[in-house]
Protein backbone atom coordinates (compact mmCIF):
# COMPACT_ATOMS: atom_id res chain seq x y z
CA UNK A 1 0.00 0.00 0.00
CA UNK A 2 1.77 3.50 -1.04
CA UNK A 3 0.40 5.64 2.22
CA UNK A 4 -0.53 9.28 0.71
CA UNK A 5 -1.20 12.24 2.80
CA UNK A 6 -4.67 11.97 2.20
CA UNK A 7 -4.99 8.52 3.41
CA UNK A 8 -3.19 10.16 6.86
CA UNK A 9 -6.06 12.58 7.49
CA UNK A 10 -8.35 9.88 6.12
CA UNK A 11 -7.52 7.64 8.67
CA UNK A 12 -7.27 10.51 11.59
CA UNK A 13 -10.39 11.46 10.69
CA UNK A 14 -12.12 7.61 10.33
CA UNK A 15 -10.38 7.16 14.04
CA UNK A 16 -11.61 10.73 15.45
CA UNK A 17 -15.15 9.62 14.79
CA UNK A 18 -15.57 6.06 15.96
CA UNK A 19 -13.85 7.15 19.02
CA UNK A 20 -15.94 10.46 19.67
CA UNK A 21 -17.83 9.35 22.19
CA UNK A 22 -14.68 8.35 24.24
CA UNK A 23 -13.06 9.55 26.70
CA UNK A 24 -9.64 8.40 28.60
CA UNK A 25 -9.96 6.90 32.02
CA UNK A 26 -7.68 9.68 33.70
CA UNK A 27 -8.67 12.22 35.67
CA UNK A 28 -8.82 15.08 32.62
CA UNK A 29 -10.90 12.71 31.02
CA UNK A 30 -8.92 14.10 27.81
CA UNK A 31 -11.14 13.32 23.88
CA UNK A 32 -9.95 9.50 23.78
CA UNK A 33 -8.43 10.74 19.70
CA UNK A 34 -5.37 12.04 22.09
CA UNK A 35 -4.02 9.10 22.89
CA UNK A 36 -4.68 7.52 19.33
CA UNK A 37 -2.54 10.71 18.31
CA UNK A 38 0.37 10.23 20.43
CA UNK A 39 0.76 6.71 19.75
CA UNK A 40 0.80 8.25 16.11
CA UNK A 41 3.40 10.46 16.85
CA UNK A 42 5.35 7.59 19.28
CA UNK A 43 5.88 5.72 15.84
CA UNK A 44 5.75 8.06 12.83
CA UNK A 45 9.18 9.04 15.08
CA UNK A 46 10.50 5.87 15.95
CA UNK A 47 10.04 5.22 12.49
CA UNK A 48 12.13 8.57 11.39
CA UNK A 49 8.08 8.44 9.56
CA UNK A 50 9.95 5.89 6.82
CA UNK A 51 6.17 3.57 7.55
CA UNK A 52 3.45 5.49 7.21
CA UNK A 53 1.21 2.23 7.31
CA UNK A 54 2.16 1.81 10.56
CA UNK A 55 1.62 5.08 11.37
CA UNK A 56 -1.71 4.66 10.01
CA UNK A 57 -2.11 1.39 12.35
CA UNK A 58 -0.66 3.28 15.20
CA UNK A 59 -4.20 5.87 14.46
CA UNK A 60 -6.19 3.09 14.03
CA UNK A 61 -5.20 0.40 16.46
CA UNK A 62 -7.78 0.18 18.43
CA UNK A 63 -10.68 0.69 16.28
CA UNK A 64 -11.92 -2.74 16.75
CA UNK A 65 -11.72 -3.21 20.31
CA UNK A 66 -13.26 -0.10 21.23
CA UNK A 67 -15.43 0.90 18.82
CA UNK A 68 -18.44 -1.13 16.17
CA UNK A 69 -15.43 -1.09 13.25
CA UNK A 70 -15.37 -4.37 12.14
CA UNK A 71 -12.63 -5.99 9.43
CA UNK A 72 -13.76 -6.01 6.63
CA UNK A 73 -15.16 -2.21 7.22
CA UNK A 74 -11.08 -1.34 7.82
CA UNK A 75 -9.94 -3.71 4.44
CA UNK A 76 -12.64 -1.95 3.03
CA UNK A 77 -11.40 1.66 3.61
CA UNK A 78 -7.65 1.26 4.36
CA UNK A 79 -6.92 -1.97 2.43
CA UNK A 80 -6.14 -5.77 4.12
CA UNK A 81 -2.44 -5.02 5.06
CA UNK A 82 -3.68 -2.30 7.24
CA UNK A 83 -7.23 -4.44 8.49
CA UNK A 84 -4.61 -7.37 9.29
CA UNK A 85 -2.01 -5.63 11.35
CA UNK A 86 -4.84 -3.43 13.22
CA UNK A 87 -6.33 -7.09 14.42
CA UNK A 88 -2.99 -8.25 15.24
CA UNK A 89 -2.78 -5.54 17.52
CA UNK A 90 -6.57 -6.50 18.90
CA UNK A 91 -7.45 -8.07 22.20
CA UNK A 92 -9.78 -10.54 21.60
CA UNK A 93 -13.11 -8.48 23.81
CA UNK A 94 -15.22 -11.76 24.11
CA UNK A 95 -12.63 -12.79 26.35
CA UNK A 96 -12.37 -11.81 30.25
CA UNK A 97 -10.21 -9.33 31.38
CA UNK A 98 -7.94 -11.64 32.74
CA UNK A 99 -7.18 -13.66 30.28
CA UNK A 100 -6.69 -11.34 27.75
CA UNK A 101 -4.09 -10.11 29.96
CA UNK A 102 -2.50 -12.80 30.04
CA UNK A 103 -2.52 -13.32 26.25
CA UNK A 104 -1.08 -10.04 26.04
CA UNK A 105 2.14 -10.98 28.01
CA UNK A 106 2.18 -14.85 26.15
CA UNK A 107 1.83 -13.51 22.71
CA UNK A 108 3.64 -10.32 22.32
CA UNK A 109 7.09 -12.28 21.40
CA UNK A 110 4.96 -13.82 18.40
CA UNK A 111 3.76 -10.56 16.96
CA UNK A 112 4.95 -9.10 13.70
CA UNK A 113 7.61 -6.62 13.96
CA UNK A 114 5.36 -3.85 13.30
CA UNK A 115 2.88 -4.96 15.95
CA UNK A 116 5.39 -4.75 18.39
CA UNK A 117 6.04 -1.02 17.28
CA UNK A 118 2.70 -0.17 18.22
CA UNK A 119 2.29 -1.99 21.67
CA UNK A 120 5.08 -0.46 22.71
CA UNK A 121 3.93 3.50 21.83
CA UNK A 122 0.56 2.39 22.81
CA UNK A 123 1.91 0.85 26.24
CA UNK A 124 3.75 4.07 26.47
CA UNK A 125 0.91 6.99 25.97
CA UNK A 126 -0.86 4.75 28.43
CA UNK A 127 2.03 4.86 31.24
CA UNK A 128 2.56 8.57 30.41
CA UNK A 129 -1.32 9.37 30.78
CA UNK A 130 -1.52 7.39 33.92
CA UNK A 131 1.11 9.62 35.78
CA UNK A 132 -0.31 12.77 34.62
CA UNK A 133 -4.01 12.27 34.72
CA UNK A 134 -4.81 9.33 37.15
CA UNK A 135 -8.00 7.72 37.22
CA UNK A 136 -9.82 9.02 40.18
CA UNK A 137 -10.66 5.35 41.26
CA UNK A 138 -7.08 3.58 40.90
CA UNK A 139 -5.80 2.61 43.22
CA UNK A 140 -1.64 2.96 44.26
CA UNK A 141 -1.84 -0.57 44.01
CA UNK A 142 -3.27 -0.87 41.18
CA UNK A 143 -1.22 1.68 39.06
CA UNK A 144 1.30 -0.21 40.39
CA UNK A 145 -0.09 -3.74 38.70
CA UNK A 146 -1.30 -1.67 35.41
CA UNK A 147 3.02 -0.49 35.33
CA UNK A 148 4.28 -3.72 35.98
CA UNK A 149 1.88 -5.63 33.00
CA UNK A 150 2.77 -3.08 30.56
CA UNK A 151 6.79 -3.51 31.67
CA UNK A 152 6.44 -7.57 31.24
CA UNK A 153 4.31 -6.69 27.55
CA UNK A 154 6.91 -4.72 26.80
CA UNK A 155 9.83 -7.13 27.54
CA UNK A 156 8.29 -9.55 24.97
CA UNK A 157 8.56 -6.91 22.17
CA UNK A 158 12.07 -5.90 22.85
CA UNK A 159 14.77 -5.35 20.22
CA UNK A 160 12.51 -3.65 17.45
CA UNK A 161 13.59 -0.40 18.07
CA UNK A 162 15.49 1.16 20.73
CA UNK A 163 14.54 4.56 20.71
CA UNK A 164 10.94 3.51 21.38
CA UNK A 165 11.62 1.37 23.98
CA UNK A 166 13.53 4.27 25.65
CA UNK A 167 10.36 6.30 25.86
CA UNK A 168 9.13 3.21 27.24
CA UNK A 169 11.39 3.06 29.76
CA UNK A 170 11.81 6.54 30.55
CA UNK A 171 7.68 6.78 31.30
CA UNK A 172 8.32 3.69 33.46
CA UNK A 173 11.07 5.48 36.04
CA UNK A 174 8.32 7.90 36.14
CA UNK A 175 5.62 5.45 38.07
CA UNK A 176 5.88 7.02 41.20
CA UNK A 177 7.49 9.41 42.88
CA UNK A 178 10.71 8.56 45.37
CA UNK A 179 9.56 7.16 48.77
CA UNK A 180 12.10 10.08 50.26
CA UNK A 181 12.34 13.87 48.87
CA UNK A 182 14.94 16.03 49.80
CA UNK A 183 14.98 19.55 49.08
Amino acid sequence: MNVTLVDLTRALDFAARKHRDQRRKGAAAEPYVNHLAEVANLVAEATEGKDALLVLGALLHDTLEDTNTTPEELASAFGVDLAQLVAEVTDGKHLPKQERKRLQIETARGKSERTKVITIADKTSNLRSIISSPPKDWSSQRKREYFDRAAKVVEECRGVNAWLEQCFDDAYRRRSPPRCLTY
